[in-house]
């Protein structure tokens, strides 16, 4: 059985901000996170992650992905994206009031699945630039 259609469904909901209660039927209900970003440093299950992409998008109204690559490994039973975030943080919510800076930042989604659902999954990004660009770092 094919993860992609799940992992696609998931990415959509996650990346438009439509919070863990649109995820939630994608993943198993403990799913776990990790990211080597000092930014998601506390971060640790799947349905903060999900939540905190959709306080993402109160600073950043207009944050949406630009797909670069979606592949599954079957072997392995992950499902594997690439994509670029952008976006100007003209709302308010961030760290300081609206910059009117622009953001484009690569990243990768590696989607770990057990039973047709997502059972953990590892952002691979560098909040660092991406915290610069908006002028937060």
């Amino acid at each position: 059985m094919s993860n992609l259609k799940p992992a696609r469904a998931f990415f959509e909901a996650c990346e438009t901000g439509q919070g863990w209660d649109a995820c939630k039927s994608y993943c198993h209900a403990d799913a776990s996170f990790s990211c080597q970003a000092d930014a998601l440093a506390d971060t640790t299950t799947l349905p903060a992650y999900a939540e905190w992409m959709k306080g993402l998008l109160g600073p950043i109204p207009d944050g949406r992905y630009e797909l670069k690559g979606f592949a599954e490994d079957v072997e392995h039973n992950r499902v594997l994206a690439a994509a670029v975030f952008h976006g100007t943080q003209t709302g308010a919510g961030g760290p300081i009031p609206p910059t009117g800076k622009k953001v484009s930042s690569d990243y990768v989604y590696v989607m770990d699945f057990d039973g047709g659902k997502i059972r953990h999954m590892t952002k691979v990004w560098n909040d660092v630039q991406a915290l610069r660009a908006l002028g937060w770092a």
